[in-house]
């Protein structure tokens, strides 16, 4: 290895030579490990400077930034990726600076732009818009009803879910609402000018980092949906040297002020609280309804007692009008009515079934047997009749 460059802060630069990129192509292209180019030693020819110092610092830039990063906790030497390449729709590569996998920090998966303000605030507007796209990719073997659905109308992506979508077979669950986030970390520049390209990226990237409201029929719901965003974070190469990336040296686009990483990435206005707010919300529905509905409840014009939900029911039923009786008695009061009829009905019933009582003739002399109108006839043998 040699030397390239030295920092004005002594940092020293240091690139493979000829001989030594060729060994470790060999040992790490064999084992699926992407190298960079090897850096040539090229001389301005008129005053005689080392060419591409442009790139020597933006090399320098995220290196340290993943050197902080470890340094903090937050992802294995081995946890680091350099120019991941994310192939558009269209075939335009969007590459990142860095990728960290921390999943024991609380960060599955990060991507980071390290910008030395060498690029427009509107090409960074360009990147942010890139990395939301690549994030509403299908992979080539999606299903086809899946593909037929995100192609039916520009939205339809939405409605698939994250696990079926191209990044997720790229990258881990984040664990958090949302697409893979996308920290830009800014490295030898001024407050000002970081200040102004951060409000350049709140403004013209809000269609791609800002949540949305909840499409629900609940009223006072004031929890934002994250799912189809890009949570964006920003910092500065100073402050994470300065204050480590562990400190609150973060700050997420729409919000103020600075947070811990893990912090920055949460959305507490998010899905838990939309979840809770959710509850609270039916539960007082169900409250008003109930309400509702008592205040309808029919009072018996007889007893003054307030109907039961069984013989309100009886009274409203389709076709059950008939067995309800009295449509304005109550439960007792119905009861009451029925025993009546009931009784009544029995009463009736017993008096058709019994026998019917002899009549007494009072006009018959005591002593002699009752006689009907005509008297029995009778014939004696010589053929004379004679008559009772």
């Amino acid at each position: 290895m040699r030397i390239e460059s030295v920092q004005d802060d002594q940092r020293q630069v240091w690139v493979l030579t000829a001989r030594g990129h060729r060994e470790a192509k060999k040992l790490l292209e064999s084992k699926g490990i992407r190298i960079s180019v090897l850096r040539k030693e090229e001389y301005d020819p008129d005053t005689g400077e080392l060419l591409g110092t442009g790139y020597d610092d933006h090399a320098a830039a995220v290196t340290s930034t993943a050197a902080e990063l470890h340094r903090a906790g937050i992802g294995h030497r081995l946890g680091f990726q350099t120019e991941v390449g994310h192939q558009l729709g269209n075939g335009y590569v969007q590459r990142a600076d860095l990728v960290v996998r921390a999943p024991a920090a609380g960060v599955p998966v990060m991507l980071l732009e390290i910008d030395r303000r060498t690029e427009d605030a509107h090409e960074l507007v360009h990147k942010l818009r890139r990395y939301w796209q690549w994030g509403r990719l299908l992979p080539p073997d999606a299903e086809k009803h899946t593909a037929y659905l995100a192609r039916s109308r520009p939205d339809a992506i939405e409605h698939v879910d994250h696990e079926k979508r191209l990044w997720r077979r790229v990258y881990p669950p984040t664990g958090r609402e949302g697409l893979a986030p996308v920290a830009f970390v800014f490295a030898d520049t001024t407050a000002a000018k970081v200040a102004n390209t951060v409000a350049v990226l709140e403004s013209a990237g809000r269609r791609y980092w800002a949540p949305r409201r909840y499409d629900t029929y609940h009223r006072g719901i004031t929890a934002r949906d994250y799912g189809q965003a890009v949570p964006v974070l920003v910092t500065t190469l100073e402050q994470l040297q300065e204050h480590g990336a562990g400190a609150a040296v973060w700050r997420r686009l729409g919000r103020e002020g600075e947070q811990t990483l893990s912090a920055a990435l949460d959305n507490p206005d998010g899905d838990v609280l939309y979840r809770r707010q959710a509850a609270r919300a039916e539960a007082e529905e169900k409250q008003r309804q109930a309400a509702e509905r008592e205040a309808r409840r029919p009072v018996c014009k007889r007893c003054g007692a307030k109907f039961t939900d069984e013989r309100w029911e009886q009274t409203i039923a389709r076709g059950g009008a008939w067995k309800a009786g009295d449509p304005s008695a109550c439960a007792s009061c119905h009861a009451d009515d029925v025993a009546r009829k009931e009784a009544a009905a029995e009463a009736a019933r017993l008096q058709a079934a019994a026998p019917p009582e002899p009549e007494d003739n009072h006009d018959q002399e005591p002593g002699k047997s009752r006689r009907g109108l005509f008297r029995r006839r009778t014939w004696s043998g010589c053929g004379v009749r004679s008559q009772d």
